[in-house]
Order: structure tokens, then C-alpha cells, then sequence
């Protein structure tokens, strides 16, 4: 007797496949069945998928946005030309006043 054994290999999804999904899971026009159905996953894996997406969302919105290098940079630049320019007016101001005592 020879038995068949059959390997099934786990399947890995794309970032772009898991946000689709939550995002139609998010919309709750469709139950957790018929959305596994029309992806061919299992249904736990959509609320497993939707659970981590609405439990990161207060990171996402809460991350300050960094500058990068480059922004930095020229900010920098601009603050620098402008504290220049200031410090000549402020310069030039002291020297027609005069003394102010």
C-alpha cells in the first residue's frame, strides 16, 4: 500500500495583496467569507491582517515626519542667508543712529 502525501507550500503575500484586502475588509461591504473567497484566503487571515493594520494606524499618524538630508539642508541655507542679511541691516541701523544712550 502506498499512501500519497500531499505538500502544500505556504504561500507569501505581497504588501500591496494584504493592504487591498484590509482595505476591503476596512469597508465592511462584504462579509469575511465572501471576501476570502474572492482573494482565496482564508478568512482568519483577513482578520488577522485587519487586526495589525488597525493597531499600527496610531503609529502612522502619530510619526512626526522627518526631514530629509537634503530638505535639511537647504533649510539650513536659507536660515543662515537670512540671519546674514539681518545682522548687516542691524549693522548698518547701529552705525547711522549712533550711540542710543
Amino acid at each position: 500500500m502506498k499512501t500519497e502525501t500531499t505538500t502544500t507550500r505556504r504561500r507569501r503575500h505581497s504588501a500591496e495583496f494584504k493592504t487591498k484586502v484590509v482595505l476591503a475588509a476596512l469597508r465592511e461591504d462584504k462579509t469575511q467569507s465572501q471576501l476570502a473567497s474572492e482573494f482565496g484566503i482564508h478568512p482568519l487571515q483577513i482578520t488577522q491582517w485587519k487586526k495589525v493594520a488597525v493597531e499600527s494606524l496610531p503609529e502612522v499618524f502619530g510619526a512626526q515626519r522627518g526631514r530629509t538630508a537634503s530638505e535639511q539642508a537647504e533649510l539650513e541655507r536659507v536660515l543662515y542667508e537670512r540671519i546674514g542679511r539681518l545682522e548687516t541691516e542691524l549693522g548698518w541701523f547701529k552705525k547711522k543712529v549712533g550711540p542710543l544712550a
